[in-house]
């Protein structure tokens, strides 16, 4: 089923583009950055943003294969549009040495198991706890946003190795974590991907 785009949507990103030159960017990279900058209206992400191309196109893939999307908080549940989601974290309370945004991680993973995209906008705490995990992510958009340990959860996502979406500021949130995804779902499945 093809999106159909509000004509708001439309204009909204061609104001974008008027602002920000984004065509040097590769298509599924081009299209984190312009739908998280239009997320936030925020044109520093152009510089912001940590991303790899060929991760993406492997994420992209995985996705409309069917993948499982696992969200840190039902805020970023809710601006995923276009497909279920995994969110455990009303299932849990926090114990000694473990957030309840940790404990749902862990809790998600045994679910899901590997291969799953991970969408973490909101608790630096489940960035950290995941990297623990031998998850084996098709793809781990990172971009949880504070003062207390959000740019160290994302610097260390960077430094796993992980197929990874991060951002190197404390800015982040939910919105932004969501758009990331939605760029990913929005963005045609090209006919490689298919055959």
């Amino acid at each position: 089923m093809n999106r159909v785009v509000h004509p708001i949507e439309q204009e909204s990103f061609r104001r974008l583009r008027a602002r920000l030159d984004t065509s040097h960017f590769p298509p599924l990279t081009r299209a984190v950055v312009e739908r998280v900058i239009h997320s936030a209206a925020d044109l520093e992400y152009a510089t912001d943003l940590v991303t790899d191309e060929d991760d993406l196109v492997t994420a992209h893939a995985a996705l409309h294969a069917g993948a499982p999307v696992v969200v840190d908080v039902e805020m970023v549940a809710a601006g995923i549009t276009r497909r279920e989601t995994v969110c455990r974290l009303k299932d849990v309370g926090s114990g000694p040495g473990l957030t309840r945004s940790a404990h749902a991680i862990r809790l998600a993973y045994e679910e899901v198991g590997p291969g799953a995209l991970w969408v973490i906008g909101c608790a630096p705490t489940a960035l950290e706890e995941l990297l623990t995990l031998d998850a084996s992510p098709a793809l781990v958009i990172g971009l949880p946003v504070g003062f207390v340990g959000a740019a160290e959860s994302k610097a260390a996502l960077r430094e796993s190795g992980l197929p990874a979406v991060s951002n190197v500021s404390e800015k982040g949130g939910s919105a932004v974590a969501a758009a990331a995804l939605n760029a990913l779902l929005y963005h045609p499945v090209s006919s490689e991907e298919t055959s």
